[in-house]
């Protein structure tokens, strides 16, 4: 399972090589996380470790997005997420504070949606921080809206969901 490339980005597996890149994209996304010390390269190498563990579980995790000629941009993907005691997949998507802003967080999330919809996910969530309006909005984008608020990883999130359609 791999989501198909868009017209300015493609997917792979997350692998080790790929450590500097993730660091980078933990701290980055720090301030979202709430009130945990700065992510470290010991981080990183438990977020990579995690997506192993995912694809080895479920066919999927979070993907490197890269553009075509391989810039490392940020991940999207999908992870079980428990939501206060019921798994969800949930569509999830980190960008590089330079990569941000350029449209890349919903063309990547828009072909995991629609790759979760070919292998049979019949209801995707976004779960976010309710102080986040930039990734309210790529999750509108994607055709969800908020089904309610919970508490998840530590804090309270907004839980976006949609029903997917067969193609």
């Amino acid at each position: 399972m791999l989501p198909d490339p868009t017209e300015r980005l493609r997917f792979r597996r997350m692998r080790m090589t790929d450590l500097d890149d993730v660091t980078a994209l933990l701290v980055a996304f720090d301030p979202m996380r709430g009130e945990r010390p700065p992510s470290t390269r010991d981080d990183g190498v438990r977020w990579i470790e995690w997506q192993e563990r995912n694809h080895a579980e479920h066919g999927f995790g979070l993907w490197v997005v890269e553009t075509h000629d391989g810039a490392f941009v940020g991940d999207c993907g999908l992870t079980v997420q428990d939501v206060e005691g019921a798994p969800h997949v949930e569509v999830g998507y980190h960008l590089l504070p330079a990569t941000r802003g350029h449209g890349y967080a919903t063309e990547a999330a828009r072909s995991v949606r629609d790759c979760a919809a070919a292998h049979g996910v019949d209801h995707l969530v976004a779960l976010v921080r309710p102080d986040n309006a930039p990734s309210q909005r790529v999750a509108r984008r994607l055709g969800m809206d908020v089904e309610r608020t919970a508490h998840v990883h530590g804090g309270d999130a907004l839980v976006f969901g949609m029903h997917l359609g067969r193609p």
